[in-house]
């Protein structure tokens, strides 16, 4: 399997930012911490996170002892015919009772629960991470299209400059009868395709400083040079290994099947017997003519066999069951999707690579066949439209460069986010 570079290769482009970046610019490793801090899709899953931790206290307090205590007051009216009763009529009467229960056995719900919570805050810890890393890709990819964005207009606004210059020099030679007024009205034509262009290029980075400031939260200043790519996997067997095992999306569902195999168990413990110790003081107050108290206390283990329970718990376990099942199909799923991902993000960074060197290549030659024409221009062995030419595929190898290089950046963090190895940057 071929290997790719972990180095991302820069163009002239970039380098040109690079250089002329203010010393005082705004970094990708902040633009990344401001959308940690102001992005509401992170603060819900931290809240998933804290609801996970809350349910397995709720687990655990399934099986610990629980003391109720109870009390009435109020008047209770006896009358019978019975020749030898006693405190008969109205009387004022007053219970209390503590019960404490501390279950034995459950047929095992409580340890399903407690792994079932277990894997539940597992799940969410690496849903929490796979959130982070998919806001780390879209600010990455938001930060690039501003600077690709950014030159891209700096290369039209040039173009139109250049075109328009181009313009006047064919109004001076038609001035003079060397060219035609075609060859004006081409270099116009030009120039208005330029003017077009630009306002284009000018809604699109518009759009992406708009889409960048709903992530971070930041008006797009001074944008410093990305930092380098973080090294990635040597082959594309490693790449999906890795994958495989660290993709926090299919490692939560990982979790998520652990927790659907827990849920199956405490189905089934819901049809087995239950035993719990029970403690019970309890004392009533009779008031009357001849007041009365009567007090208990009792130590009991307390049984419960279910023998019939219209199905409920069959049907509760099989539901389960295809819970569980569908859990393991998701898993299935997941990996086939993430491979894809993998592979497509593997060889988009391969194609950018080379399209960077191609595009550079691509660039160098422009030049000299513009410059080139431009000489060949001026002693008339070359057509004012010939020049135009040239003049058009510089601008267009120009461009190509800038996208190749935003487009190499963007699919080797695409890359790291499907491995899951899309951390911190910087």
């Amino acid at each position: 399997m071929r290997k790719l570079s972990p180095r991302l290769l820069l163009g002239t482009s970039l380098l040109a930012i690079c250089i002329t970046s203010p010393a005082m610019a705004e970094t990708l490793p902040e633009a990344i911490e401001s959308a940690f801090a102001t992005n509401p899709q992170l603060e819900i899953e931290r809240y998933n996170t804290d609801i996970a931790r809350q349910n397995l206290e709720v687990a655990r307090g399934a099986g610990r002892p629980t003391v109720n205590f109870s009390a009435t007051g109020g008047y209770e009216y006896i009358d019978t015919t019975s020749p030898f009763a006693f405190s008969v009529g109205d009387r004022p009467i007053a219970t209390a009772q503590l019960q404490a229960i501390q279950p034995i056995y459950t047929g095992g719900k409580i340890s399903a629960g407690i792994r079932q919570a277990q894997a539940g805050i597992s799940s969410a810890d690496l849903g929490f991470s796979a959130a982070r890393q998919d806001l780390i890709l879209q600010v990455v990819t938001a930060y690039m299209d501003v600077v690709r964005d950014r030159e891209a207009v700096n290369i039209r606004q040039n173009n139109v400059t250049v075109t328009g210059e181009q313009v006047r020099a064919a109004s001076d030679r038609f001035e003079v009868g060397v060219v035609t007024r075609t060859d004006v009205a081409q270099a116009q034509a030009r120039l208005e395709g330029a003017r077009a262009a630009l306002a284009g290029a000018e809604a699109t980075l518009q759009s992406s400083e708009a889409n960048y400031q709903f992530l971070t939260g930041l008006q797009a200043g001074d944008l410093a040079p990305p930092p380098p790519v973080p090294p990635l996997p040597a082959t594309l067997e490693d790449a999906l290994a890795a994958a495989t095992i660290n993709n926090p999306s299919i490692a939560a569902a990982r979790e998520d099947l652990r927790a659907a195999e827990a849920a199956v168990d405490s189905a089934r413990a819901d049809g087995r017997p239950q035993i719990s110790l029970v403690g019970t003081a309890s004392a009533q107050e009779t008031f009357g003519d001849a007041n009365q108290r009567d007090t208990s206390v009792s130590a009991l283990a307390q049984a419960r066999i279910p023998l019939l329970s219209g199905g409920v718990v069959k049907a509760q376990t099989e539901s389960a069951k295809l819970r569980r099942a569908q859990a393991r199909r998701f898993i299935d799923n997941l990996e086939t999707q993430v491979r894809a991902q993998v592979t497509q993000a593997w060889y988009s960074y391969d194609a950018s690579l080379r399209s960077i060197e191609a595009s550079r290549r691509q660039v160098e030659a422009s030049e000299i066949a513009y410059e080139g024409a431009m000489e060949e221009l001026s002693v008339g062995v070359r057509s004012t439209l010939d020049t135009l030419d040239q003049e058009q595929q510089l601008f267009d190898a120009r461009l190509a460069l800038v996208a190749a290089e935003r487009d190499a950046y963007v699919a080797a963090h695409n890359l790291l986010r499907a491995t899951g190895a899309l951390g911190t940057i910087g």
